[in-house]
């Protein structure tokens, strides 16, 4: 009796197998899934500039750091497929993996969709002051964008909002609009990203340029906007908000370990 030769017979016996058990599912999908993309950002877009004398203090201290991100809807998380997927929770996660054995890091989610400046300085005393943060991420400038609001008024009132911050001796790093299609239609976005870099130099306080970060995804890392948006084209999906939260650790983490401390500050005495 002639023998098949044994690639095929195990090519046959596989292929038996397959039938009986379903096996045939299981290289197909691991073909044609895509891998993802590594996360990245070229430094001098994805950087503190300024340091973050606060939260080096309390990191210096072992001191219980909180972090409050308050914004939009992109800071609630709106896009990612559970809110175990918003930057602020990443992002928490990661600075404990960081700072774990130093001391404990709190990221508080205080984004509400369709937010403005107004509405947000509104509720400042009560979803941030309140919570005596070391470190507030405030995301900003998007709706009024996309709503074709008039632009010239935030400027006052953001200048107003990072005055009311500082005094309170927190660290503050803005972030502004995203890079995607439906932002891009509006004209008014690149007045607006003049107007959050002009207040964020005027006050002496971070700007974490989210916009360009994103653009260079698209058009110098050639990532497709699907891969780090969700399907409206506006909102992150859940690799977007990864990657976002890994580059605002990486520039967090550098701020705080190059900002000179105050010896001898007792801690919580500017809480």
């Amino acid at each position: 009796m002639r023998r098949l030769p044994l690639v095929c017979a195990g090519a046959g016996l596989f292929a038996l197998a397959a039938g009986l058990f379903g096996w045939h599912e299981w290289p197909h999908k691991a073909h044609v899934q895509a891998a993802a993309p590594v996360c990245t950002g070229p430094a001098e877009l994805a950087a503190i500039h300024h340091p973050l004398p606060r939260l080096a203090e309390r990191v210096a201290q072992r001191a219980p750091i909180i972090i409050v991100a308050v914004g939009s809807s992109s800071t609630a998380g709106s896009g990612a497929s559970s809110p175990a997927a918003s930057y602020p929770t990443r992002l928490e996660a990661m600075l404990r993996a960081r700072w774990g054995n130093v001391t404990s890091v709190t990221v508080l989610n205080r984004g509400v969709g369709g937010e403005e400046v107004r509405n947000m300085l509104a509720r400042f005393d009560r979803d941030v002051i309140a919570a005596k943060p070391d470190l507030v991420l405030w995301q900003v400038g998007t709706n009024s964008v996309l709503h074709d609001h008039a632009i010239g008024g935030n400027a006052a009132m953001l200048a107003d909002g990072l005055n009311r911050l500082k005094a309170t001796g927190t660290d503050v790093v803005l972030i502004n609009p995203q890079f995607a299609p439906k932002v891009l239609a509006k004209p008014a976005v690149a007045t607006m990203l003049r107007l959050i870099s002009t207040d964020a130099k005027a006050a002496s306080v971070e700007l974490f340029d989210r916009f360009a970060v994103m653009k260079y995804w698209r058009d110098s890392a050639n990532i497709p906007f699907e891969t780090f948006l969700s399907p409206d084209l506006l909102h992150m999906n859940d690799w977007g908000y990864d990657c976002l939260a890994r580059l605002l650790a990486d520039a967090i983490v550098d701020g705080a370990t190059h900002a000179p401390v105050t010896a001898g500050l007792p801690v919580g005495a500017r809480r």
